[in-house]
């Protein structure tokens, strides 16, 4: 082993010192590679929920790869005294030099650890919508919903949000605190439509279409929502009239799934138009355009007048 050491040093001029310390790393390394291995392994036999098994496997490697850097600065470092006097030096020039790498990496910390969303939320964030798929150390990703596509259903993209967007930009959570949306449409019937008849029939429709929950599903749900403060009398739907410029407007709200926004109301939308077209009394109303031509008026003043006159000589 003596001789190994000579020789490295003579050939490669690394002393007994470095040769130790690389000797030391590398076996430091080997051992946090096979306990990581094996909790892995051990996780994935007694897990069968991904979701868990992927939040198992994240803080595998956060942990592995602290004690790695702990390790490591201890073995090159020689502890801790010294380490400290090289970060105190260091550190001026990391902030300037990497301030948005150390921001995202904050960010990062404040939301493994405040946690206003996690991966398998729907959230909105700056100018993206999207289901959190990954949180990683600089950054997080979506699966992207909207833009280009109607009531948010996925585009095919993936957009990576850097993590200290987290401190700059508001986030909407679709999750937190509530399981379902709220979500309303619309139906415009003109005013000698039969009002009272159209507002029953999209009540009907309405508790067809809307998420149903058992009595013990619905305390399960206010329970949790109220442990956020938000509370809510009932989930039934309900449908409100409001007269506009054109028509009476009939606004039916009700309880939907985070990923059956579209489906419901498509489902909605094709009784409406079903139910509305069978009923004589009930009719759609929507903007109309009439135009008045000052020429035809005096004509038609003029076509009057001369009408009347032969009815006047003759009296």
């Amino acid at each position: 082993m003596r001789n190994v050491e000579r020789w490295i040093e003579k050939n490669l001029n690394l002393s007994a010192a470095i040769q130790e310390n690389i000797f030391m790393s590398l076996l430091a390394l080997l051992g946090l590679w096979v306990i990581s291995r094996l909790l892995l392994r051990l996780a994935s036999r007694r897990q069968t929920d991904s979701h868990k098994l992927y939040q198992w496997r994240k803080t595998t490697n956060y942990v592995i790869t602290g004690l790695g850097i702990i390790f490591l600065a201890n073995i090159w470092f020689d502890g801790f005294s010294s380490i400290t006097t090289f970060l105190g030096i260091f550190s001026v020039g990391l902030v300037v030099v990497l301030r948005d790498p150390i921001l995202n990496i904050m960010g990062w910390v404040f939301l493994i650890w405040k946690r206003p969303f996690k991966v398998g939320d729907r959230i909105k964030i700056g100018q993206y919508t999207g289901d959190v798929i990954d949180i990683a150390f600089f950054q997080f990703t979506l699966n992207e919903l909207g833009d280009w596509v109607d009531s948010e259903q996925a585009t095919g993209r993936v957009v990576h949000v850097p993590n200290g967007q987290a401190f700059t930009q508001p986030q909407i959570n679709y999750n937190y605190g509530f399981p379902f949306l709220w979500h309303e449409v619309q139906v415009r019937i003109t005013f000698e439509s039969n009002w009272q008849k159209a507002k029953a029939i999209l009540e009907e429709i309405a508790g067809r279409n809307c998420e149903k929950l058992s009595e013990a599903a619905e305390n399960l749900v206010r329970a949790e929502a109220q442990q956020h403060l938000i509370f809510y009398k009932s989930f039934a739907p309900r449908v409100f009239t409001k007269v506009r410029e054109n028509g009476i407007q009939l606004t039916v709200r009700y309880l939907c799934g985070l990923n059956g926004r579209r489906e419901s109301e498509n489902s909605i939308w094709e009784e409406v138009l079903t139910q509305f077209l069978n009923t004589p009394d009930i009719r759609f109303a929507y903007p109309t355009t009439r135009f008045y031509s000052a020429m035809e008026s005096q004509q038609d003043e003029m076509e009057a007048q001369r009408l009347e006159a032969p009815e006047k000589r003759g009296k």
